[in-house]
């Protein structure tokens, strides 16, 4: 099959065109490399069996080397014959081992043991290996534009509209520690991620007829096959893990990628002819409009919030996955293949993210100009917080009433508040520095400049522990 001849655009149009993401991304999200996690769980469930004198040393090695030799074609055709996959993956290892060897592939498991393993093991691997390290690429690229902007003046806006000054770096540093908070997030539920080797049921059965004999404790020898892989067991298992394990992995992923979302959201509307407080450096063979030869869109903003609104609502399916009646169905087949889809999508946006936001400019010009556009009416917060500090009884309603009527009348309500009646006593009370606020309300700006340092501080000593713990490589 060529290319263009998938059906999903990841594969035709986001990753899979994409050298380096498929790169980054095949052996964890595809088929085949979701048939070498399945591998590697049946070679260790036999590693398992020769550490306890089960089977041989020299067995568990001839396993070892066979698994590497199986391939994804070999074992769809055999299940296209037989009907089961795990059941075909264990006949084609059984092809390719002496006949000494070959009762020990998946004894005492069933198949969820073998695919639900597999399933936490690839997902914890792609956090640590993929995800991970592209979000702390990520986080790293909003410190900088944080840091860099921390007194570069913006008017802060609520509902859209012009609310106080704040600095462009304070805005950023909003999704330093949003994002800073849904990585150790993502983290943790990773490192929750179980498998198990519990049978048919989940209550051991098959493992229980030897556990008397050899003196294996069921849930021991399940620990010490997971221990192989890096993983825990389950607190409990039916014939599968508790769903809940890989429903908080992706509910975290899917809380992060909202985030991209919104950062995508805002850095498009920064972008609006009326405000262009951010520009892009566009490359010089990009074309904006079929038609208009001067326009350059924010297309990866707008692509980062479309295949949110794509892959957001499939939560809803991994959420459904959680129902299974009594000790397993198959409702869960089909719908929980495609949780890779998900994480794919989320890989491609925070990477397109992290590359569209180092190009962006900072239209300082623009910034002051805005505010200025809107500082002699966002004086009234500071106005009246100063009168009722000072003594003013019904301060909000007094500084409501005069901005209306500055607004009618196209006054400016930082000139026309000294003289308003009855306010006069009151600024003989403020202090120097207070007065200066009011006359420049442009310094109006709080703390912003030091909480948005003060956060990328914060996120940088935090991102760096968990860097240097997890041995996190940044691709």
């Amino acid at each position: 099959m060529e290319l263009f001849d998938a059906v999903s655009p990841l594969d035709y149009r986001y990753y899979g065109e994409n050298e380096y993401l498929f790169k980054l991304l095949n052996p964890y999200v595809s088929e085949g490399g979701y048939l070498d996690y399945l591998l590697k769980v049946e070679a260790a469930l036999v590693k398992a069996m020769s550490n306890r004198g089960i089977c041989s040393s020299k067995i568990a090695q001839e396993v070892q080397n066979a698994v590497l030799q199986v391939n994804a074609a070999e074992v769809y055709a055999e299940e296209r014959r037989i009907q089961h996959n795990i059941r075909a993956l264990v006949n084609c290892i059984k092809k390719k081992i002496s006949p000494q060897a070959q009762p020990y592939i998946h004894l005492f498991a069933t198949s969820a043991d073998i695919m639900d393993t597999a399933a936490a093991l690839r997902f914890k691997e792609l956090t640590y290996k993929v995800i991970l390290p592209q979000l702390l690429k990520l986080e790293r690229v909003l410190i900088k534009i944080a840091r860099e902007s921390s007194d570069t003046i913006q008017m802060g806006r609520t509902h859209g509209q012009h609310a106080v000054p704040i600095t462009f770096g304070f805005a950023i540093a909003e999704y330093v520690s949003r994002l800073g908070n849904r990585i150790k997030t993502i983290k943790k539920a990773a490192d929750n991620l179980r498998g198990q080797l519990s049978g048919a049921v989940g209550a051991y059965n098959s493992l229980t007829l030897i556990s008397h004999e050899l003196k294996i404790d069921p849930e021991e020898f399940e620990k010490e096959f997971l221990a192989i892989l890096g993983l825990k067991p389950s607190t409990h298992s039916t014939q599968i893990v508790e769903p809940e394990y890989i429903t908080d992995l992706a509910s975290s992923v899917t809380s992060c990628f909202s985030i991209l979302a919104c950062l995508a959201d805002d850095m498009r509307h920064l972008q609006r002819t009326e405000i262009t407080e951010i520009m892009e450096k566009p490359d010089k063979e990009r074309v904006g409009s079929s038609t208009m030869p001067h326009k350059v869109n924010p297309k990866d903003f707008e692509n980062i919030k479309s295949l949110w609104k794509a892959f957001m609502p499939r939560m809803m399916t991994v959420l459904m996955d959680q129902l299974s009646e009594h000790q397993r169905d198959l409702t869960n087949s089909a719908s929980s293949r495609f949780i890779t889809e998900l994480m794919t999508a989320f890989v491609c946006c925070t990477h397109r993210m992290s590359s569209v936001l180092a190009k962006i400019r900072i239209n300082e010009p623009d910034m002051s100009r805005n505010v200025d556009q809107s500082k002699n009416l966002c004086v009234a917060e500071a106005l009246y917080t100063l009168l009722a500090v000072y003594g003013h009884p019904n301060a909000h309603e007094t500084i409501r009433k005069l901005a209306r009527r500055c607004q009618e009348k196209g006054v400016l309500l930082n000139k026309q508040m000294w003289e308003e009646k009855g306010l006069q006593s009151y600024f003989d009370k403020m202090s120097a520095n207070h007065k200066e606020v009011l006359v420049h309300p442009e310094k109006y700006m709080g703390i912003s400049r030091r909480k948005a340092e003060s956060v990328c501080d914060f996120w940088e000593r935090e991102l760096a522990n968990l860097q240097e713990q997890c041995k996190l490589v940044i691709k």
